[in-house]
């Protein structure tokens, strides 16, 4: 038995009615209960007219066969203007008299009834739109009808998009060539991986596409080893900072002095004003430690190996070391051409880091990164 919709072809030989104007943008209408300020009202009028046009099937010249054996009535201009697949098809439909005939089948007679409705006026109700909204996803791509297209993407975006669907609403992204709804779904199902793999929706992809889920896992396995890299990175920059900070704090002291440490020819006194320099009071400890320390000869303390590494690689950085107030500053530098070349390459490669993860260029008491390779 056929479905038939509300629609009815009537004629009229007498009367033909002025044609209503053109659609307006895309809107979620509401057929009752419009508002009628400023300009809506000719556009509800208008969306009325289309409507009623489609409901109608006033002197419709074409027959659509849905799945079923359903049929929706329509009008070839419409149709073929709102779609170049459709216009396609349209010159190649048969039919008895002036009526053509096509067909749409692979998706539920509502669905195609909403999608021809939308090629009228531009419109959908949000129900129709909640439960639907897939086929026609599919509809709009097989078609051609680029904003409805959109508007599903960003009804799927915006709140339709589920943990229970989001595998099927992947795979149809990827049919129907839409890259953004590609990524927000890929990105969904890897923050939620457990729950997804134990929808209907991966069960039947896993049996359907098994190349598609091997995809899936991979590509979690590479977002995986991407974060704890770019973790890695974040620590290996923190101690570069850190590492930069010393430095400061160290020239500070040396060269400053800082309340109650400082050069000798320099007046401390304990009202100044408190140290800027995070690092000072840690380097602070470490210059008293060592200055006296009895085991730094020996190389038997930990701290004080720690601060010759500390006024080696100040050296690295130093701009000046002729007149630099760091101790040991020029001896380091001096020591540098008698240095393996391997121990000399990775020195250098730390202060490239260091002076490159802080971004300086050229600080009045640190080399800039580019003139590290040079010396």
């Amino acid at each position: 038995m056929e479905i038939i919709t509300k629609q009815s072809p009537q004629g009229c030989n007498n009367i033909c009615p002025t044609p209503p104007p053109l659609p307006g943008p895309a809107m979620n209408c509401r057929r009752k209960g419009s508002a009628t300020k400023g300009n809506s009202c000719a556009l509800t009028a208008t969306r009325d007219l289309w409507d009623n046009l489609f409901d109608r099937g006033y002197r419709a010249d074409v027959t659509i066969r849905t799945n079923d054996g359903g049929i929706i009535y329509a009008h070839a201009g419409v149709l073929g203007m709102a779609s170049p697949v459709l216009r396609g098809m349209l010159k190649q439909a048969k039919g008895v008299g002036h009526k053509r005939l096509i067909s749409i089948h692979g998706v539920q007679h509502d669905a195609v009834r909403v999608f021809i409705r939308f090629l009228y006026s531009s419109c959908y109700e949000q129900e129709e739109m909640k439960e639907l909204v897939l086929p026609l996803l599919v509809l709009s791509h097989a078609f051609v009808v680029p904003q409805l297209k959109r508007i599903c993407e960003q009804q799927l975006e915006n709140s339709l998009l589920t943990l229970d669907n989001v595998v099927d609403v992947f795979q149809l992204s990827l049919l129907c060539d839409a890259p953004r709804l590609v990524l927000l779904t890929h990105r969904m199902i890897l923050r939620n991986i457990k729950a997804v793999s134990a929808t209907e929706g991966w069960i039947a992809m896993k049996r359907s596409h098994p190349a598609l889920e091997k995809e899936i896992l991979e590509s979690m396995i590479y977002e995986e080893q991407m974060e704890k890299e770019r973790i890695r990175k974040l620590n290996e920059r923190k101690i570069y900072l850190q590492l930069y900070e010393a430095m400061e704090a160290l020239v500070h002291i040396c060269r400053d002095g800082c309340r109650t440490i400082g050069p000798c020819d320099k007046d401390l006194k304990d009202d100044q004003k408190p140290c800027t320099y995070e690092a000072c009071k840690g380097i602070e400890l470490l210059v008293r430690h060592f200055a006296g320390c009895k085991l730094r000869v020996l190389g038997g303390c930990i701290h004080c190996k720690r601060m010759w590494q500390l006024l080696e690689l100040h050296s690295r950085l130093c701009a000046d070391s002729g007149s630099c107030r760091v101790p040991l500053c020029r001896n380091f530098k001096d020591k540098v051409k008698k240095q393996f070349k391997k121990d000399e390459m990775k020195w250098k490669i730390l202060a490239k880091k260091i002076l490159s993860t802080k971004r300086i260029g050229g600080e009045p008491f640190f080399l800039s990164s580019k003139s590290i390779s040079s010396y």
